[in-house]
């Protein structure tokens, strides 16, 4: 049966009928007039950490916070973007089971909620007969009415975002009357088009005509509040609080920010949710990438002020190990594995795998062959040692050799060469898969962003895994993170840290014997793949033709592995995988 639900918006009187199936929005106009009796609010900010899909877990947290909101006296909680679905579910929108229960779970949801105001996002059906099917939507419910809806109107399709694949967008910015105070509700992208806001970090001219933010303070907005899903990566963090407290300051309106936290495959989230007062000051914050709760006054405009990450390296270290653990747990794993080489990457990745899963659900796994240096035997013990965590060790020689011996009737001398390098590397790899299906735990790869982008990484071999950890951390970031980890003692051996990198697949090998230094190759590597820089741009910076050339030709004819990679934890602004899609048989090379 039908219910219809009548209330106030900024434009009048409007009725939503609800059925089982549906919502439907129709508004009433009359002439707007300011509502003189505003009350004093107090707002929750409920950052939370959705699991795709996992729609009873996802709604039974939010009534846990809302319990706790109404226990505080709280008028309103405001959580992020879908997260009745959790973001971004990708192809599942394609399933029309999905949608159902989505909105099925949001029903119970609103009819279950007594004495409080409740914001959320979710999947809704778009009810025209044009557009895409869906819509990306917010909804504003209490004591088991709909107050108000609005779609998503800035759909971004760009980088790791697709949204135009599955949603339509919203025509339209209104407020809805609240306790006195004029709502404009908006979701995401839908604050990131203010004109004066460009150039910006990614983009340089503005990608919509519309700004819903403005439309909503034309039509009378007193506070604005923003629902997201927005991903993590290194300098966003600045550049949003920038944003926001702009948005605030031009527009003389306090704005309530509210994120998604964790880690969704590829993408994390930071949280990080804000408050900003009407002269653009940050009023509340919640913690970064942990779940939070935060509270702020309308009528102060103050709130809590959690600290947060006060440095490059300690905000990425608690993406990557966020990102981690909920790879782990949220695909079902317990515990995982690291092939420790007594190097810096291998080390990297089990400490934060440690903090990540606990160090009694970690194991190493040190395979050496004949030219494992007898440091890295020594390094890797005292490394396992300082984690406390179980280490298996697998000599691959006896193993390298019966490959070698059963290839010779058609290779000769192979052992050095490239071939045997890989070959060594595969041994590897098939030995950490073999642990795997045993042991029950997750490969964690170990491979960096360096790496990965000039190819210096084997298929197969030290490719192999679950989650490909650093992935996205360039070489020279690697040594900051390690350095970080130690900041309180040495955890990792200072031995690891000071040594050259290498492979050691064949006799006094060096990294930086087939590559430039990695301090030139990351620079060259961040200007052609996060900034799109040409090559003769490049060389422009002072940097050596040759190594550009080189590495630019290597970035390019690389793209087939990358393909092939585990996922990877992003937390640069252009990382390898789906936000980066360049073809792999092609003839454009850049020159």
């Amino acid at each position: 049966m039908a219910r219809f639900l009548f209330g106030l918006c900024n434009y009048g009187v409007y009725i939503v009928l609800v059925s089982k199936s549906r919502f439907v929005l129709r508004v009433c106009t009359k002439n707007r007039g300011h509502h003189n009796n505003r009350n004093s609010m107090k707002i929750a900010l409920a950052q939370i950490n959705p699991t795709i899909g996992a729609f009873k877990d996802n709604t039974a947290k939010m009534t846990s916070l809302i319990d706790k909101a109404k226990g505080l006296s709280c008028d309103l909680v405001v959580f992020p973007e879908l997260v009745i679905s959790g973001y971004p579910p990708l192809d599942l929108l394609e399933r029309n089971d999905f949608v159902n229960v989505n909105i099925k779970h949001l029903y119970e949801l609103v009819d279950s909620v007594k004495g409080i105001g409740v914001i959320c996002g979710f999947v809704d059906k778009n009810r025209d007969t044009g557009g895409k099917p869906l819509h990306n939507s917010a909804i504003f419910f209490e004591d088991g009415s709909i107050l108000y809806q609005v779609q998503k109107r800035l759909l971004p399709n760009y980088d790791v975002f697709d949204e135009n694949r599955y949603f339509k967008p919203g025509k339209e910015s209104s407020c809805c009357l609240y306790k006195g105070y004029r709502l404009g509700l908006t979701i995401c992208e839908d604050i990131w088009n203010d004109a004066e806001l460009y150039p910006r970090q990614v983009f340089s001219r503005r990608l919509y005509p519309v700004d819903p933010v403005a439309d909503l303070v034309k039509g009378g907005a007193d506070l604005i509040i923003n629902i997201s899903s927005s991903p993590f990566w290194i300098g966003k963090t600045r550049s949003k609080h920038e944003m926001l407290g702009n948005l605030a300051k031009k527009y003389q309106t306090p704005l309530l920010y509210v994120n998604q936290v964790g880690g969704n495959d590829s993408l994390l989230f930071d949280g990080a949710s804000m408050a900003f007062d009407s002269q653009g000051q940050i009023a509340a914050r919640g913690l970064d990438f942990e779940e939070d709760f935060i509270l702020f006054d309308t009528d102060t405009q103050k709130g809590d002020i959690h600290q947060v990450s006060k440095t490059q390296a300690q905000s990425v270290l608690k993406a990557l190990i966020m990102g981690t653990r909920d790879y782990v747990k949220k695909c079902g794993f317990s515990s995982v594995l690291v092939g420790l080489s007594g190097g810096i990457d291998s080390a990297l990745t089990v400490c934060m795998a440690v903090e990540a899963v606990g160090k009694e659900n970690v194991t190493g796994v040190f395979m050496p062959s004949q030219f494992t240096s007898h440091t890295s035997h020594k390094d890797t013990e005292k490394l396992s040692g300082n984690l406390g965590i179980r280490l298996i060790q697998i000599p691959i020689t006896d193993i390298f050799d019966q490959f070698l011996r059963s290839l010779t009737p058609v290779f000769k001398d192979i052992t050095t060469e490239i071939t045997g390098q890989n070959i060594q590397a595969r041994i590897r790899g098939t030995t950490l898969m073999a642990l795997s299906n045993k042991l029950g735990g997750l490969v964690l790869s170990t491979g960096n962003k360096s790496e990965l982008a000039v190819g210096y990484c084997t298929l197969y071999g030290d490719m192999v895994g679950g989650l490909a950890v650093i992935s996205d951390v360039p070489k020279t970031m690697v040594y900051e993170l390690a350095k970080h980890i130690n900041k309180n003692g040495e955890i990792i051996p200072s031995s690891i840290l000071n040594k050259a990198p290498s492979a050691e697949l064949k006799p006094d090998q060096a990294d930086e014997d087939d590559l430039c230094s990695y301090e030139i190759l990351d620079k060259i590597s961040k200007a052609y793949i996060e900034e799109n820089r040409e090559p003769s741009n490049i060389i422009a910076m002072g940097l050596d033709p040759k190594a550009v050339s080189e590495t630019i030709f290597r970035i390019d004819r690389s793209e087939y592995k990358r393909y092939q990679a585990p996922p990877a934890l992003k937390v640069t602004a252009k990382s390898f995988g789906h936000g980066r899609r360049y073809p792999i048989a092609r003839r454009y090379l850049s020159k």
